[in-house]
């Protein structure tokens, strides 16, 4: 059973930045797939950010450069640097696995979902 652990998510200022991380139980097989999402009170989950194919992001166009996503295979951990945040930001995040994907910024790809870590910019 695979576990996901999210952290580093807080509250911060308009403009600043956190960093998230999401600790693996088990590593996908391959080349991967794995995503950062998140829910607004009210709103359905959304993709953020994606990491498929060994190599290959993806990102949601409002957060594409301002956020980065990467992952370190020997940690077992996906990364989310977060920076210039805003209000708009403002969230539960997720992180998500599974072995491959079409899309990864679709949720309903993933069986593997960590509880979540909540930022809020102000």
């Amino acid at each position: 059973h695979v576990q996901l652990v999210e952290s580093g998510g807080g509250s911060v200022q308009a403009g600043g930045s956190l960093r998230l991380s999401c600790a693996v139980s088990s590593w996908p097989h391959g080349r991967g797939c794995m995503g950062w999402f998140r829910q607004a009170p009210g709103k359905q989950r959304e993709g953020v950010a994606g990491h498929y194919g060994g190599r290959f992001t993806t990102y949601k166009s409002s957060v594409r450069g301002r956020f980065i996503i990467s992952k370190d295979n020997s940690a077992n951990t996906l990364y989310l640097q977060m920076n210039n945040l805003q209000p708009g930001d403002t969230g539960m995040y997720y992180c998500a696995a599974d072995d491959r994907c079409n899309n990864p910024l679709n949720a309903n790809e993933f069986p593997h979902w960590g509880q979540g870590t909540q930022v809020t910019v102000s």
